[in-house]
């Protein structure tokens, strides 16, 4: 095989020795993956393969419930993760946050059985408050206990439910965000993907 050494690029071209498809094969394996240089002692050169470039560059994951990976469609809040808190039953992390708006606890019942959007429309029904209650601790909505809440609520969907966990473990050591086109007045994206990433580091301490 021969290497071309150009700015910023090595090509490898495959001589007549080499057999097509073993290079091919290769050539498939190792598509999109990031690769590091070695220097040899007698003057060689060696490539190692680090894996794929997103996991070995550790890009950021994006949550967002729209998303074709399922690993970020189920950390979402969005996603139908039934999980038990505080001897209540939710149907997804939302049903539990835009529930609080609701003073009623029969309201607060009737939301926490919904998920994706149709929990978050649900949430824009209730009259806005300065503050909310809950298990008889008054909160200020977009405060840092109002923040524990959700992770509270995010620590037992993760510890709960199997697929959830297992897809927030899968995302490795990747940064995690949340960007949207319009952030949470309450709860900045910034803040929620924290929360995701302190529990992921919970998961793997307790999974050793």
């Amino acid at each position: 095989m021969k290497a071309l050494l150009k700015e910023g690029v090595i090509v490898l071209v495959p001589e007549a020795e080499d057999d097509p498809e073993t290079f091919a094969a290769w050539r498939e394996a190792t598509t999109d993956h990031a690769f590091v240089l070695h220097a040899q002692p007698r003057g060689g050169t060696v490539l190692h393969d680090l894996g794929p470039r997103e996991v070995a560059c550790r890009e950021p994951l994006n949550v967002g419930y729209r998303s074709p990976d399922w690993r970020i469609k189920l950390i979402s809040n969005f996603a139908p993760t039934p999980f038990e808190l505080d001897g209540r039953v939710y149907a997804s992390v939302e049903g539990f946050w835009q529930g609080l708006k609701f003073p009623a606890e029969a309201d607060r019942r009737r939301i926490a059985e919904l998920y994706t959007g149709t929990a978050k429309r649900a949430g824009e029904e209730a009259v806005p408050a300065k503050t909310f209650e809950y298990e008889g601790e008054r909160i200020v909505p977009g405060t840092h206990a109002h923040w524990k809440l959700m992770e509270h609520a995010c620590w037992a969907k993760f510890s709960q439910n199997d697929d959830a966990r297992s897809a927030l473990l899968a995302t490795g050591s990747r940064p995690i965000t949340h960007v949207m086109r319009r952030d949470s007045t309450t709860i900045p994206g910034a803040i929620m993907s924290e929360i995701w990433m302190r529990i992921r580091k919970r998961l793997q301490q307790s999974e050793g």
